[in-house]
């Protein structure tokens, strides 16, 4: 229901949605209730919008409806009296918070101890980043009605713990700073590579994701992981100007126009990823941010010292031995020793059912079979990645990649 909703509006009315449902738990506790007054709020708004206008506050518009209706779902008494207790304790760790710390708090909150960790970080991925079902199930490698499941008994079990926003404290965000980061890591990850749609980059979960992230470095600065993370973001969203050409279609990483590439955030970001390796042992993201790193020093992509990505992704496979970072390794083995040795690292993957369900792995062997030289198989390759990316645009990409490559053999032959 939410995804199909969702699609009717905008970008800006889609970032709203979260915020909205963040503000109404603040004030009445009970997420699966709040969930579905928002839902009441936005069936209001498909049918009333497209007669009168979108408002011009259109969180303003649907937080009013939403609250109606959560007011109509509940006897008055219980729930006036759930809000008093909720605010009394919000004035004893100092007043109503604002927007932006609804969503920090929003954050703590999905990520309960009563939760197994999976389910934390998928809840937050749909109550506070407003993901869908499907974009959630992609992330984790799963089914979208298992994802589905999980969401629901996940705010069930947060409501019948009986917790508010009253709760949020220095130290509770510090104990759950793990699965919010992870949560924001997969946030940014599908904004900046989406599992579906139209798009190949979503600049509002993006934008949103490092807002999040900022927010949670402000309150734990000395949290290595959080500035780690935070790093590795500004590193990534740098590139984002000179990932698309001008017909929407993806530009791989070596053939991009590094003087598109945002000088401010790369600056910043490489501050921070020099911070995360110094402050302590190295993490999964710190390694991750050093990547970035390396990539945004090199001033052409002939300049890339591969061998240094590639002694960083072999720290990163014994940190986190998971289907990117093997993946993110076999491109930097081709790079560093060739096209065959790197054919020989994807030929161990293979097996990997949660990478054989994909695109990506196709995409990288018809990338690496290409500059092998063996472009009938190179062209078969990037076909069948072809057919199993689910966003048009890499869709696109690929099916341009393919047909490029039977060009350049007929003028060959």
């Amino acid at each position: 229901m939410t995804g199909r909703l969702e699609t009717i509006f905008d970008a800006n009315v889609r970032a709203v949605i979260p915020l909205v449902t963040a503000a109404l738990v603040r004030r009445y506790g009970g997420l699966a209730d709040c969930e579905d007054a928002v839902q009441e709020a936005l069936l209001e708004a498909s049918v009333s919008w497209p007669r009168t206008g979108t408002p011009r506050d259109p969180r303003a518009w649907l937080l009013t409806v939403a609250r109606r209706r959560y007011i109509d779902a509940v006897r008055a008494d219980v729930a006036r009296q759930a809000r008093e207790e909720r605010d009394a304790a919000l004035d004893l760790i100092g007043g109503a918070p604002s927007a932006q710390d609804d969503s920090l708090a929003m954050l703590v909150l999905c990520c309960h101890r009563a939760l197994q960790p999976a389910s934390r970080v998928a809840l937050t991925l749909r109550a506070v980043c407003g993901l869908t079902t499907a974009q959630i199930a992609a992330a984790f490698y799963a089914s979208e009605a298992t994802m589905a499941q999980r969401i629901t008994r996940a705010k069930r079990t947060i409501d019948n713990a009986g917790r508010s926003f009253g709760e949020l404290s220095r130290g509770m965000l510090a104990e759950r700073a793990e699965p919010v980061r992870t949560a924001l890591y997969l946030m940014f990850n599908e904004g900046y590579a989406p599992s579906g749609g139209e798009r190949p980059v979503h600049g509002e979960l993006i934008a949103e994701s490092i807002r999040l992230t900022r927010l949670l470095h402000a309150a734990l600065p000395d949290d290595t992981e959080t500035t780690a993370l935070l790093a590795l973001m500004l590193l990534t969203d740098a590139r984002t100007a000179a990932r698309t050409d001008q017909d929407g279609l993806p530009v791989a990483l070596p053939d991009q126009d590094r003087s598109l590439w945002d000088r401010a955030k790369l600056a910043e970001g490489r501050a921070l990823a020099a911070q995360a390796l110094t402050d302590g042992p190295p993490t999964s993201l710190a390694i991750q941010a050093a990547i970035g790193a390396v990539h945004a020093a090199a001033p052409d992509a002939d300049a890339t010292d591969w061998a240094q990505i590639l002694g960083l992704y072999d720290v990163l496979v014994r940190l986190q031995p998971g289907p990117a970072a093997q993946l993110g390794r076999a491109v930097a083995v081709g790079m560093a020793h060739g096209p065959l040795a790197g054919l020989a690292e994807l030929a161990l993957l293979e097996n990997d059912e949660r990478l054989a369900r994909g695109h990506r792995l196709l995409s990288v062997r018809a990338g690496l079979l290409e500059r092998a030289g063996a472009l009938d198989e190179a062209i078969e390759t990037y076909d069948e990645a072809e057919k199993r990316a689910p966003n048009s645009a890499e869709r696109r990409w690929l099916e341009a990649q393919a047909r490029r490559l039977e060009a350049s053999e007929r003028t060959r032959k």
